[in-house]
């Protein structure tokens, strides 16, 4: 399942990422662009705005709430999404491109000293060159799941 969010939504898009989930964040104002995006790569348009115009072969999840804890409550229910461990930070959380595997060696110089001693597996972003190791974030995130998904 792939997504375009609109510019009011990008904490939403950072998350999705973060569960793996193919998520554009769309910034322009033009909602006809939007939509033949939306249309050209096969997306789940989620946007807050309320004058979007529907019926045109696209699937519009109108967002309710602020609270990104929320938000993703809402697209994980209506859409029937299952979490899925294994696509976890499987996505840069910045550009949306998939991550792959680096040797420890190669980034020994891009990372704080004491990450390189302390952990053992390294992703890379192969667009925005961002190294992703499983810091204590990857707890948080858990219980925020754990939280939403109760």
């Amino acid at each position: 399942m792939k997504f375009i969010l609109t510019q009011e939504l990008g904490r939403l898009s950072k998350w999705l990422r973060i569960l793996g989930y193919d998520s554009v964040y769309f910034t322009q104002e033009n909602m006809g662009t939007l939509i033949v995006e939306a249309l050209k790569d096969e997306r789940i348009i989620l946007t807050r705005h309320q004058k979007i115009p529907l019926g045109r072969g696209v699937k519009i999840l109108n967002i309710k709430s602020d609270s990104v804890k929320e938000q993703l409550q809402q697209v994980l229910a209506e859409l029937q999404l299952k979490l899925d461990e294994d696509i976890l930070f499987s996505r840069c959380i910045i550009c949306n491109t998939l991550l792959e595997e680096i040797e420890k060696e190669e980034i020994k110089d891009k990372v704080p000293e004491y990450v390189f001693k302390t952990q053992r597996n390294f992703t890379v972003c192969p667009k925005c060159q961002r190294i992703y190791w499983q810091g204590t974030h990857w707890g948080n995130v858990k219980k925020t799941l754990e939280e939403i998904t109760q």
